[in-house]
């Protein structure tokens, strides 16, 4: 899915290469993560601690213009000394250099407070950046300008405390820690306004892959929220043949439920019982074989159960429209046999 999703966004020349290039990075699992929200929502916080969990590479505006050596970097800083707001377009080229590198390609990259508009989503996403899971942290106002008041910076680590909050308790992180230079009232004011402005395109443009979740909340409460939300597999819109399987215990109600599936999606009801009947009743060659156990109340031996499951489910109608069965595997043994067969179930 993820090959298929790169060939349509390059459309690269040679299309065979490019999948033999996919296929050797061996990256489909790296997290591909944003970290969005309001100013002293945790962005930071959250990002960080999300790369130390996911062995992930944190990309932030900070990181780009100070700590990265980039063809573009000069250019960006050149605005930023002039007090000159960035633009959009060179903020994406910036991040789609940094993304090149092989850290992040191997890795994964967490990308923190990016995009802030929906140009920015846009531009990303024409560059082929497009994450798999977006973050967005939300908090009243009034909290978020509190606890703005009393952030402090680790300028060696670029770790956020709180006076209040979240304090270290080592005595060296304390003496060096340092106030932000943006921290009035009124600035983090005019930020949050901005934001709220443009937070809606960026919802629309990521509403398919976006998760909010509320930062006014303990710590561990937030990262343990995020944690379980990246670690999600997004259910893909591909069509697919259904195959279903049934477990439980005796009475559970596994070949109602079954049928029930049977006859509102059109799949094939498989229960293992009935079909070792039909076998014997039928007078097949592997019936034959199992009509002794089932007329002395002995349990067929797995081998045959596989064998005739096997059959039925390589009929055409199986492989056409899907099926869901019940009754089998019953333990482990059964259900590795069942694998070796090369019948998986997707759901």
């Amino acid at each position: 899915q993820n090959m298929l999703e790169e060939l349509l966004i390059h459309k690269p020349d040679d299309p065979i290469e490019f999948m033999i290039n996919h296929l050797k990075q061996n990256n489909d699992d790296a997290p591909r993560i944003c970290v969005l929200g309001p100013p002293a929502s945790g962005k930071t916080t959250v990002a960080m601690w999300l790369c130390k969990r996911l062995d992930a590479i944190r990309i932030s505006q900070e990181t780009l213009l100070f700590k990265e050596i980039l063809a573009l970097t000069k250019e960006a800083k050149a605005y930023k000394e002039r007090k000159q707001k960035i633009p959009n377009a060179l903020w994406a080229n910036l991040i789609q250099e940094r993304l090149s590198n092989v850290d992040c390609i191997k890795q994964g990259w967490i990308l923190e407070g990016f995009p802030e508009n929906q140009e920015q989503a846009w531009l990303l996403q024409s560059s082929g950046i497009i994450p798999r899971h977006v973050v967005v942290l939300h908090a009243p106002d009034t909290v978020l300008i509190e606890r703005n008041s009393g952030k402090r910076l680790d300028p060696f680590t670029e770790e956020v405390y709180h006076t209040t909050f979240d304090w270290p308790s080592d005595l060296l992180v304390q003496q060096r820690l340092v106030k932000p230079e943006d921290l009035s009232e009124q600035e983090v004011s005019k930020k949050l306004l901005e934001y709220h402005r443009n937070f809606p395109g960026v919802f629309r443009s990521y509403q398919k892959i976006l998760k909010l979740i509320n930062a006014d909340q303990p710590s561990v409460d937030v990262l343990s929220q995020v944690l379980t939300y990246v670690q999600t597999q997004h259910r893909s819109a591909a069509p697919f043949t259904p195959r279903i399987l049934f477990c439980g215990p005796p009475g559970s109600g596994k070949s109602l439920q079954a049928a029930l599936i049977s006859q509102k999606y059109g799949v094939v009801n498989i229960c293992c019982g009935q079909l070792l009947k039909e076998a014997v009743a039928d007078k097949t060659k592997l019936g034959e074989l199992v009509k002794p156990y089932i007329d002395n109340g002995y349990p067929v031996p797995d081998n045959l159960v596989v064998k005739i499951l096997a059959e039925r489910l390589n009929a055409l109608d199986c492989m056409t429209k899907g099926w869901v069965l019940s009754g089998f595997p019953r333990d482990i043994e059964q259900g590795e046999q069942l694998q070796k067969s090369h019948f998986i179930p997707n759901r």
